[in-house]
């Protein structure tokens, strides 16, 4: 965290008080992409980088907002009387909305505050800086007001202002692995029952390498819509004679003796991909609960095989970079996190082959795609909550 972030607050709200300082992280997706929407598992974790805010409560209904990373935009102000989502507000509709959602539910927001954000998440990497947003914004008006919120309430809240606020037609993993992260542990989480499971991921000889391609995911929306129908399609045919709700109540042998019905070769290969990665979710949490961490490498590269061949996903940038990173020495797995088309890689690299992993893979990425690519060293750390200052 900047360390002049007090100072600053003081600063730019004109204010002689001390705030109080809040903090949310972001999130990776370890293992189980493109599960969530057919109904499968998936297996994230928050991670050191998130969000800070620095917030005291006003003396009037006044809010204002200012972002240390869109400085530019300078104070943005509300009233808390007219939350309505308003485009000129850009950045702040996310804390704005999570307000009006809040103060909707029956929380009582009584004051204006004046709040200042700093985020240390790489912009467009594909790590949910909105989610984090979302769920400090919610730490800070439970301790601002000292409200008693269910924290699964707050995260269903968080993703009611992507999808209704924002208009972001979203899944709840990401506000999940924020609200509810734990040091040192991944969530295994059914995204339908929210029924979920801690899992210890005991690094003590490797660490957790995240790779940006900067390359930013223009195909996501598109082709992310495009396979949801294909998925939803397959799930039909499979339903002429199995009794399914979705993809993920399929096991890979239901999925093998049942797949002819599968009429397209395409959908077939998308729902191959759905089930055989939401048993790689169950399988990650058997491993890890067994200390096996060199198994789950294993199946981090079976799904960005899954993620590539069968769902075709990833493009050439995030092909560059896990390809590289499976030959490099002290690496255990290697995959792609998120949507794709774009956005980071993720990879367990042993400590003392770091320096050796990012040279290598930076020069095989740079001559093979031309471009640069960013490295990030990430701790799993605890959820959204309140920090004393000077404690990260």
């Amino acid at each position: 965290m900047k360390p002049d972030l007090f100072k600053q607050f003081q600063t730019i709200f004109d204010s002689t008080e001390m705030p109080r300082l809040f903090f949310a992280p972001g999130r990776i997706n370890l293992i189980g992409e493109h599960t969530d929407y057919n109904g499968g598992h998936v297996f994230p974790a928050s991670i050191s980088f998130g969000t800070y805010a620095l917030a005291h409560k006003r003396g009037d209904q006044k809010l204002r907002f200012f972002s240390q990373n869109f400085a530019h935009t300078g104070i943005i102000e509300c009233d808390l009387s007219h939350l309505a989502y308003n485009e000129a507000r850009d950045w702040a509709n996310f804390p704005i909305g999570m307000i009006k959602f809040m103060h909707a539910s029956g929380y009582s927001i009584s004051a204006g505050m004046d709040i200042l954000f700093y985020g240390d998440i790489p912009n467009g990497a594909g790590l949910s800086s909105s989610a984090s947003i979302e769920m400090v914004t919610g730490v800070l008006l439970e301790g601002l007001f000292d409200l008693a919120i269910d924290r699964v309430r707050m995260i269903q809240l968080g993703q009611q202002v992507e999808n209704n606020y924002i208009g972001v037609n979203s899944g709840i993993m990401d506000q999940f692995a924020i609200g509810k992260g734990k040091k040192d542990h991944a969530i295994l989480l059914n995204c339908q029952t929210l029924d979920y499971q801690y899992a210890p991921i005991l690094l003590e000889d490797h660490v957790i390498m995240i790779i940006n391609t900067n390359k930013r995911r223009t195909l996501a929306g598109s082709k992310y819509n495009e396979r949801r129908a294909q998925c939803e399609q397959a799930l039909r045919d499979l339903q002429q004679e199995l009794s399914i709700e979705s993809l993920g109540d399929v096991t890979k042998e239901q999925f093998e003796q049942h797949k002819h019905l599968i009429q397209d070769e395409t959908n077939q290969r998308r729902a191959k991909h759905a089930v055989y990665e939401n048993q790689r979710t169950l399988e990650a949490l058997h491993q890890l609960q067994q200390g096996h961490v060199d198994v789950f490498g294993q199946l981090m590269n079976e799904s960005h095989l899954s993620l590539q061949l069968d769902y075709e996903v990833t493009g050439i940038e995030l092909d560059t970079i896990v390809h590289a990173a499976w030959q490099q020495p002290g690496v255990i797995g290697a995959r792609m996190t998120g949507a794709g088309f774009g956005g980071c890689a993720i990879a367990l690299v042993e400590k003392d082959q770091v320096e050796n992993f990012k040279n290598i893979v930076h020069t095989i990425y740079r001559q093979k795609t031309g471009n640069e690519a960013t490295f990030y060293t990430a701790a799993i750390g605890d959820g959204a909550r309140e920090l004393t200052e000077g404690v990260l």
